[in-house]
């Protein structure tokens, strides 16, 4: 290659950045990651004990936005002002676990919808009573649970398990926590934990109005649902579906909270056995159906 075309190449002006064309392409992008948020669906992570045993401090998943269509909540961040009304609307099924926003603050609960509209709904002494009558609740071993820095969000439970941590044949600390299978109407059926007497495990019958469900998390006893008061940091009874913002799909991952920033760890933290399950509950055939 001769020196002049060296030199040529070299004296050759270079391109410019559209430095205007990189932001509009950057801002196009956030609105589409915006919008698929908003409509489609988005990621959640479980920061609280409320739907013990079915969810964990830790678990990552993906919330479905579509299901009973949209509403004011369903905007990322929750930028827009409540209003009543949804595109597209459809009802929860009994079982389905939803994000809810409670009326006095901008934050989302994940909960299992117990109670549709029309309904009468009663909790005496920990068992639901929907129309009347019982919802069952069936007695099942014992869940174990493996104690680590994230079951309960990095706290030691709060007292309330530790009379039931145990020593397992493997030199490791559980959790092994009473559940019972509870199966609503249309046969949904998912593990609830209930040990312990408190106010909550009893609540007047009242109807949920239309256009409103009632929702209850697993872990009964240390759950701010539609039981609690909005100044207890409750739902304060039915939520409208307008405050609905979508259903839990499956788990993506969990982790037990020792994640550091050292590569080494990421894989170690991963809790086995979560990820990728579903959050639909199983659905049995018998006479509790309607």
């Amino acid at each position: 290659m001769s020196s002049a075309s060296i030199m040529s190449k070299a004296d050759k002006p270079k391109e410019k950045v559209d430095w205007l064309a990189e932001m509009r392409g950057l801002a196009l992008m956030l609105l589409a990651v915006l919008a698929f948020h908003s409509f489609v669906a988005k990621p959640f992570y479980i920061p609280s004990t409320s739907m013990v045993p079915n969810l964990m401090v830790g678990d990552r998943l993906v919330v479905a936005k579509y299901p009973y269509g949209w509403s004011w909540v369903s905007a990322s961040f929750h930028v827009l002002p409540r209003s009543e009304g949804r595109i597209w609307p459809a009802t929860p099924e009994y079982g389905d676990v939803v994000i809810a926003v409670p009326p006095n603050k901008d934050e989302d609960y994940i909960k299992r919808v117990v109670g549709l509209p029309g309904d009468r709904i009663a909790v005496i002494n920990g068992q639901i009573v929907l129309n009347g009558k019982p919802v069952p609740q069936k007695v099942e071993p014992d869940l174990r649970i493996p104690v680590d820095a994230q079951v309960c969000d990095g706290q030691p439970c709060l007292g309330y398990w530790d009379n039931f941590r145990v020593r397992g044949p493997d030199g490791k600390d559980y959790y092994e926590v009473p559940v019972r299978r509870e199966t609503l109407p249309n046969g949904a059926t998912y593990r609830i934990v209930d040990h312990a007497d408190q106010p909550l495990d009893n609540y007047p019958e009242r109807v949920i109005p239309e256009g409103s469900v009632f929702l209850m998390g697993d872990n009964r006893d240390h759950s701010a649902d539609s039981r609690a008061e909005t100044w207890e940091s409750g739902l304060g009874g039915p939520v409208p579906l307008e405050n609905v913002g979508g259903r839990a799909q499956f788990i993506t991952f969990s982790l037990d909270g020792t994640t550091t920033l050292n590569p080494l760890t990421w894989w170690q933290s991963l809790r086995s056995g979560r990820a990728w399950s579903t959050l639909r509950p199983a659905i049995v055939e018998g006479p509790n159906q309607q």
